[in-house]
């Protein structure tokens, strides 16, 4: 064990209301996980994160930590706050491979998960372990969505995901790859074929457009589609991202470790605007990532972004972001890369009669996840958009229970 994980473990306070503990999306009990560490029980501790949450291992990495339980660290507001991702970490990738998990009981009922992003994994660990077959579809040759398509290398290992897979394979969760559920296979499909329950976690996968001119260019690329496989791209020398948000800094970190010389965020507002996560943001600025600010691009052309220049204007309460006239500019580049936002694809959707989505494309649910169609379930990002992995864990644990109930009670009213 490194030394350091047992300093800071040393280092927690026990306090009675954690602020930490209320701070993390899933209520991680983190005093009880470093006290059950320091006692010499790191079994017990690794259960009980896995129990709350069974992408601890995932969530320890990629947090927003400094927003949630280390933000909230008592310690942080006169000295450094514990890193706790760092115990968490250590706990989890120990007890991963070590835990005996099995389901409670054999429980009636046959339940499809489509999509094994974060939210999909989730469902699949909760209902396998409660003693249901479990069937994952997955659209790729590999589980994990954008665990494994969407978030570098370099902050989320590819072993972790594969790791996680082995675990589900071992409790008898069955996983269908290659298989896009819509176009050939059909949601009644799966229901004619004896599914007692379908949960969509097909994430957001569809980039969003800029809809300006030179789009199609061959060089112009979507943050979403480079991320599932860099090695694919050759992308030159001079690199421009569109947007400031945490993809967008994965983008151009990852673009630098595959070998571009130069790579630079285009934003069309400040430093102090962009919505990129504090840390992710030094990362990137550590990694020497340079940054175009106030600039709007309105179009691609062979060269590179042809922009106008921006500036922030008051007026009275509120503040906007206007053009400036006459500052047209072109920033030369050999690769533009998009990273603005995504939606969800209408693979589902466009093919099954009863489920509702909003103007976004977005599936509506209640808070239990269930949708306007009886049996089918939804959680994630299809649900919410693109949000932390933290925060999809945290509703698809809701979701579970509601497909839990909504399958025992169909089996408790067969028999009677």
């Amino acid at each position: 064990m490194g030394t350091h994980i047992l300093d800071e473990a040393k280092r927690c306070l026990q306090c009675k209301s954690p602020k930490c503990q209320k701070g993390c999306p899933v209520n991680t009990p983190i005093p009880e996980m470093i006290n059950l560490l320091l006692e010499g029980n790191i079994h017990k501790a690794g259960e009980t994160l896995f129990k709350n949450n069974p992408l601890s291992l995932v969530c320890s990495l990629v947090c927003p930590l400094e927003k949630q339980c280390e933000g909230n660290c008592i310690l942080g507001i006169k000295s450094n706050p514990i890193q706790i991702s760092s115990i968490e970490n250590y706990i989890s990738d120990y007890s991963l491979n070590v835990m005996d998990l099995k389901p409670k009981e054999k429980l009636k009922g046959n339940i499809g998960i489509i999509g094994s992003g974060p939210a999909g994994i989730t469902i699949a660990f909760i209902l396998s372990l409660k003693g249901y077959h479990v069937t994952i579809f997955e659209a790729h040759d590999q589980i994990g969505g954008v665990l494994r398509y969407g978030i570098p290398e370099f902050r989320l290992p590819k072993d972790i995901i594969n790791r996680l897979k082995d675990t589900l394979t071992k409790l008898g969760v069955v996983i269908r790859p290659n298989t896009l559920i819509g176009p050939v296979l059909t949601i009644e499909d799966l229901f004619r074929d004896g599914f007692d329950a379908l949960f969509i976690g097909t994430g957001v996968w569809k980039p969003m457009k800029l809809n300006i001119k030179g789009e199609s260019l061959g060089h112009v690329h979507y943050a979403i589609d480079y991320l599932k496989n860099p090695d694919v791209y050759t992308l030159g020398n001079h690199v421009c991202v569109i947007g400031a948000g945490n993809v967008a800094m994965d983008v151009a970190r990852t673009a630098l470790r595959k070998g571009s010389q130069e790579v630079y965020i285009m934003y069309r507002k400040g430093m102090e605007d962009i919505p990129a996560g504090k840390h992710e943001l030094e990362y990137a600025k550590i990694d020497g990532v340079k940054f175009e600010l106030y600039k709007t691009p309105i179009a691609f052309t062979h060269e590179g972004v042809s922009y106008v220049q921006t500036k922030k204007v008051k007026n009275e309460n509120e503040e906007k972001i206007i053009n400036i006239d006459d500052s047209k500019g072109l920033f030369k580049c050999n690769s533009i890369i998009i990273a603005i936002s995504q939606g969800p694809k209408s693979n589902i959707i466009s093919t099954t009669k009863g489920i509702n989505v909003n103007k976004y494309g977005l599936v509506i649910t209640d808070e239990c996840g269930r949708t306007t169609k009886e049996g089918v379930f939804a959680s994630g990002d299809v649900v919410t958009g693109a949000k932390t992995v933290v925060e999809a864990v945290n509703y698809s644990k809701k979701v579970a229970e509601a497909i839990h109930e909504y399958v025992s009670k169909k089996y408790t009213a067969s028999t009677n």
